[in-house]
């Protein structure tokens, strides 16, 4: 009784991470194809408000990821999906939607760019026709129980350029929206006030910058070391 009951809850459990990584899967190429098509079109300007929408759908569902590894749904430990899922989310809510001042900086499609190809491989796109990265990986792995090498290894190697490439952009708008902070005391909190409290998001903002110096070397060492253990290398 007790096995079957395992074995229901495990198949339950496959479906539904395989269904989460491949809906989301599905977000990111969207945004990529929308993000490639305006850069194209129209120019990096206009590459915001054309993705807007789907990208903040797509990272906010990855607040999942935080609650699968609580649960114990997956292996990764929260320690390496909180500060990463958090630094995103502080990202797209905290800076883009809130400034419209960034929304059109060159960075802005430069860093979703970036991340679309941490997803999704970028490379298999012109090589293999559009072969999934990461949540298709973690979709293929649900589904049938293991994922081909190919994929193994491009899921532990893409992120050795982009990872870099996406946190330095990430850094880069958040000290470029500085300033529109300081000056507009969006988000802030200023006394007096019936809650006696007061709030400065500018220097929350920085306070943000500061956790990045200590988050890059853990997180990227983590990955690191996942690399080497996953792929025997």
């Amino acid at each position: 009784m007790r096995s079957s009951m395992a074995g229901s809850v495990s198949i339950l459990r496959r479906m539904y991470l395989t269904t989460y990584n491949w809906v989301v899967c599905a977000g990111w190429f969207k945004i990529l194809y929308l993000a490639l098509r305006t850069l194209y079109e129209s120019g990096h300007e206009h590459v915001y408000r054309a993705i807007e929408k789907p990208l903040l759908s797509a990272q906010s569902a990855a607040c999942f990821e935080i609650l699968h590894g609580y649960m114990g749904l997956v292996r990764s430990p929260i320690s390496a999906t909180l500060p990463q899922v958090s630094s995103r989310l502080y990202v797209v809510w905290g800076i883009l939607y809130n400034f419209p001042e960034v929304q059109t900086h060159p960075l802005v499609s430069f860093m979703v760019i970036c991340w679309c190809t941490t997803e999704i491989s970028s490379l298999s796109i012109i090589i293999d026709f559009l072969k999934i990265v990461r949540y298709s990986f973690f979709g293929t792995k649900e589904a049938f129980g293991y994922a081909p090498y190919r994929l193994l290894w491009l899921r532990y190697s893409t992120f050795l350029v982009l990872y870099p490439c996406g946190i330095a952009s990430e850094v880069s708008l958040i000290y470029n929206t500085l300033p529109f902070i300081k000056e507009s005391g969006c988000c802030s909190i200023r006394m007096p006030n019936k809650w006696n409290f007061s709030f400065d998001y500018f220097y929350c903002a920085i306070m943000v910058l500061g956790v990045y110096m200590p988050g890059i070397p853990h997180l990227y060492g983590y990955m690191l070391r996942q690399r080497k253990k996953t792929l025997s290398i």
